[in-house]
């Protein structure tokens, strides 16, 4: 596809009318929102409030827009529209499916997790051991902080039914190679369900060329309202229990899986995601005449690239300055990683440190980000765990000197 070679994130930055005088690092926590879906959570409410599904007009507009949404956010991830649940939050998606999945476990059964995912795709996963299921950990590496392959290889075995790992950490920043992880777990008879909460903002999703059997995201993270997005096979989806009243019945898709209901307002307003990145793809690459997942990806083209240099910026300011410890991979290469650095300070308390930028007009963040395992594996609990400068595409190379400038004046 011809067109631009560089994100304009002049034309970005007008999209979002929440940016400002401050910085905003703290991306990983939740994104800006752009005007297409503050638009349409406005729309909603002022002429759609009501009931939907019903059989007056403006109930029938109301369920139209929500089944938009729905339609487009499968298109995004290149999923079918019955294959997503959308619900409040990426911990209380999992927390249902892993109660939909208990009738396909056995005492002895084994589940695998990691200590580097976030809770949300760990803690609901240990509870099965209530009904006899054997948890088995797949550990970082100390020294690396990462999750190799190879110890997973050593974990599997005919017992295992389920891996549940992230496609990119909250924490460390780096990508895992989701397409070749969940060939050995299916090679192993088991099933894959990874969590993409922190790597959604940064790049195109395709779950039919990973071959996940299911997937993570939470919405206002990627540049939407706080909601989230569960995908599963249709054929997994299908064989879970129901955990909606006992009158939607194991084939009604996804409403199943989504226990009292959607926040409606916030689900017809998720087509304003799709809309965001539709004009972005218009602004950059005019004329072209492609489908929306194919938008999708050719904007994350540019994403990718823009955050690369965001990335290599902050890293060579982290290699060079004496005293800091980056937890995780020491490097800019978007291939690689996200523009997400968490690092530690010699003798210094994380919150401290990002209390201190916040006085100086920069947002960024400290603690453990619900990753609370990996923060204790890596011992630094006592230190506040990390501290967490995040950037997404609305970022500027401009906003990361002065990231850079105020971190030299409190650390």
């Amino acid at each position: 596809m011809s067109g631009a070679a560089t994100l304009d994130v002049d034309f970005v930055r007008d999209q979002f009318p929440g940016l400002g005088d401050w910085v905003f690092c703290e991306n990983a926590g939740g994104t800006m929102v752009p005007d297409q879906v503050i638009d349409r959570v406005r729309a909603y409410m002022t002429e759609t409030q009501v009931q939907p599904g019903g059989a007056y007009p403006v109930s029938a507009r109301a369920a139209e827009k929500m089944a938009e949404s729905q339609r487009l956010m499968a298109a995004m991830i290149n999923a079918d529209a019955d294959e997503v649940v959308i619900g409040p939050s990426t911990t209380m998606n999992v927390y249902v499916l892993s109660h939909a999945i208990r009738p396909w476990l056995r005492p002895g059964d084994e589940v695998v997790v990691t200590n580097l995912d976030h809770e949300a795709n760990n803690g609901a996963w240990r509870r099965l051991e209530e009904i006899g299921v054997v948890i088995r950990e797949w550990r970082i590496d100390p020294e690396t902080a990462e999750l190799e392959p190879e110890a997973l290889a050593r974990l599997l075995n005919a017992r295992t039914r389920l891996v549940c790992f992230t496609h990119c950490s909250n924490i460390t920043g780096g990508i895992h190679d989701v397409a070749a992880l969940v060939r050995m777990i299916h090679d192993a008879g088991a099933l894959a369900c990874v969590d993409a909460v922190a790597y959604a903002p940064h790049r195109a999703l395709d779950v039919r060329a990973l071959d996940v059997d299911f997937y993570l995201c939470s919405l206002y993270k990627l540049y939407g309202p706080h909601v989230a997005m569960l995908y599963g096979k249709r054929e997994h989806l299908l064989r879970a229990q129901a955990q909606n009243h006992y009158f939607i019945g194991d084939e009604n898709l996804p409403l199943k899986l989504n226990p009292g209901g959607p926040n409606h307002e916030f689900w017809a307003s998720l087509s304003g995601i799709a809309a965001y990145f539709d004009d972005l793809h218009a602004h950059h690459f005019p004329g072209a005449n492609v489908g929306l997942h194919a938008r999708f990806a050719a904007c994350f083209d540019l994403v990718a690239a823009h955050e690369g240099r965001l990335a290599r910026r902050f890293m060579d300011f982290l290699a060079a300055r004496k005293g800091i410890r980056v937890v995780g991979r020491a490097t800019g290469d978007p291939a690689r990683r996200v523009p997400t650095f968490s690092f530690v300070v010699a003798g210094r308390d994380a919150g401290e440190i990002a209390a201190e930028a916040g006085k100086r007009g920069v947002g960024i963040g400290a603690g453990d980000f619900h990753a609370a395992r990996i923060i204790d594996a890596l011992g630094l609990r006592a230190r506040g765990g990390v501290v967490r400068v995040s950037m997404v595409h609305y970022n500027t190379e401009a906003e990361v000197d002065r990231v850079i400038r105020v971190l030299d004046e409190v650390i």
